[in-house]
């Protein structure tokens, strides 16, 4: 079982892969299970669920405040939505024991005081907040008190916001923050991601930086992680044919093998600052240009232009030699396709 000082963000070698199920079960226990289990094959780090309910997101009201004008979501009220999206909370005991029999994380989001004690009561490993209450810094500072590593969604934030969120976990004494760079649009279009924040936030929070990625398909993902994020997450869901609040923007598990490929592939070939042959390459430096003898010289005929040429392979000397060469002697007869030394010219 994975416990929380399993999860030292911080120092972490490779990026935390976090599949988002929310409303993706369809209030279906079976559906929640086979999410987990087809998260791990997949090779996911973690399955993040939420932890609220209609009452604790928001009021049973019916007027132009509480109507979804969302496309996707519209006509209906905030309560009915999270009335058809939240995770029965007397699935998450089961369900983080199935997961944390799988050997892959589980852990959720908490939207108030009564949702943080209750994941605390699991022993879940890390707590999450997301974008629409990052400005509730009195959850914040709730959370940040249990000393468990803490990811803060910043979708809409302004920098101040994020940086009134972050003093607050802070001050509350929260060890270990992990920001997620998010764009809260659903779809979120690639050309809003601004992924080169990420950039600006590792230098200005000193602190492990992620993606909540709620664009279509995995390519932002990728890119996020070329430039340096430590944590992607993503909602998952078996199929997008199964309509959910949430499917129309999820990855299918085909999406995520190759999401969790690519990520690993894309790890590897950040590397270190590097110049100069690798491994693999030093045995192809053959193949680079020398100066070659392209015509029959005899001895004390000048080299010329057209006797000696730079081309492959690189068995004579250097280019960088080429106007050097040019008028001296030949020391003695050299035949075409000869490699010009050094000790071949007076």
């Amino acid at each position: 079982m994975k416990e929380a000082m399993d999860l030292d963000i911080k120092f972490l070698k490779n990026c935390f892969i976090v599949t988002e199920i929310s409303a993706n079960h369809c209030r279906n226990f079976k559906q929640a299970i086979a999410l987990i289990k087809k998260a791990k094959e997949c090779g996911a780090d973690a399955v993040k669920f939420q932890t609220y309910t209609p009452d604790t997101l928001t009021i049973d009201v019916d007027n132009k405040y509480f109507r979804i004008k969302h496309p996707k979501w519209k006509g209906q009220t905030l309560y009915q939505l999270y009335r058809k999206a939240y995770t029965p909370w007397l699935w998450f005991k089961k369900l983080k024991r199935i997961a944390d029999s799988l050997g892959i994380i589980f852990y959720s989001t908490a939207f108030d005081k009564t949702s943080v004690d209750f994941l605390e009561e699991l022993n879940v490993p890390i707590h999450k907040i997301s974008s629409f209450e990052l400005v509730d810094l009195p959850l914040i500072e709730y959370v940040a008190r249990t000393k468990k590593p803490l990811m803060l969604s910043t979708g809409m934030a302004t920098l101040s916001e994020v940086k009134e969120a972050v003093n607050a976990a802070e001050k509350a004494g929260a060890k270990d923050i992990i920001l997620l760079r998010c764009v809260s649009n659903y779809p979120a279009k690639p050309e809003e991601m601004n992924l080169k924040t990420i950039l600006h936030m590792q230098k200005l929070f000193k602190c492990p930086i992620g993606l909540s990625d709620h664009t279509l398909g995995i390519a932002v993902s990728l890119a996020a992680v070329s430039l340096g994020a430590k944590v992607i997450e993503k909602h998952f869901i078996l199929s997008r044919n199964i309509k959910t609040p949430d499917s129309f923007f999820s990855i299918e598990p085909q999406e995520l093998l190759e999401l969790v490929r690519n990520i690993r592939i894309v790890e590897k070939s950040l590397g270190r600052v590097h110049y100069g042959s690798t491994e693999g390459e030093t045995k192809n430096k053959v193949f680079r240009r020398s100066l070659f003898i392209v015509k029959d010289i005899k001895k004390g005929e000048k080299f010329t232009e057209e006797n000696i040429r730079s081309i492959r392979p690189a068995y004579g000397i250097h280019p960088k030699y080429f106007k050097h060469v040019i008028g001296k002697k030949a020391k003695r007869d050299i035949k075409k396709g000869a490699p010009l030394k050094l000790e071949l010219v007076s």
